[in-house]
């Protein structure tokens, strides 16, 4: 079943002879459930088709579809809204609030969302990533392996259907590097979801269902693995 689809998406900065086209007409479809890895050198524009995925950032022209709903119709307080129940996002350097526990960061999504906290999701999230001992640690106690864990869980906490990891094991070494991707990889499994992955990582790109390479704002292969 597709989750996700894009249709003519283009990103443009600046004007004139400062214009810098980052994406160019990017069609794409996205079933549920597959592990997607995005590769590419370094300014060819994935971390923006990340960003338009998840209505971080909005497209010049071109449209994003997530459940067959075009997220760039919605107001920017709907958008808001959907993003924190449907989008889950992960970034290379954590974005934990250094005030908070682990299991606040964890839950800080859902509380923004003013949900009922589901205890024992909760529970299973931090024993799923190895939390439980740390839920009252805070980001400066934890290594980095750990914190990343906490980000993951911060993803998760509200059952997005898309999980967005944008270089995920970027600040870590090969050990906490091949630990999250296979917690990533088990998490979105156990909660019927989908991961799409920015990676430099050609042994974590060849773990995933499909590898899409984008050169100097286009694709240019789409590979199923």
């Amino acid at each position: 079943m597709e989750l996700l689809r894009v249709e003519n998406l283009s990103k443009s900065y600046g004007k004139g002879e400062a214009k810098v086209d980052a994406l160019k007409n990017i069609n794409l479809s996205i079933k549920k459930g597959e592990f997607i890895a995005i590769v590419g050198p370094s300014g060819s524009g994935k971390s923006t088709l990340l960003h338009l995925l998840g209505g971080v950032d909005k497209p010049t022209i071109g449209n994003v579809f997530i459940n067959d709903i075009n997220i760039y119709d919605l107001k920017e307080k709907d958008l808001a809204i959907f993003r924190r129940r449907n989008v889950g996002l992960i970034y290379q350097f954590y974005n934990l609030i250094p005030v908070l526990t682990v299991k606040e960061n964890i839950l800080l999504p859902a509380e923004l969302d003013n949900r009922k906290i589901d205890k024992e999701y909760l529970e299973d999230l931090l024993k799923t990533l190895d939390l439980k001992e740390r839920e009252n640690h805070l980001p400066s106690e934890l290594s980095g392996g750990q914190q990343q864990r906490t980000s993951i869980g911060r993803a998760l906490i509200n059952r997005p259907s898309i999980v967005l990891a944008d270089e995920p094991t970027g600040n870590l070494d090969s050990k906490n590097s091949k630990e999250i991707v296979e917690l990533l990889k088990v998490s979105v499994k156990k909660y019927n979801q989908t991961l799409i992955m920015i990676t430099h990582d050609t042994n974590i790109a060849l773990q995933a269902d499909r590898v899409i390479t984008i050169e100097d704002g286009i694709i240019k292969s789409d590979e199923v693995i």
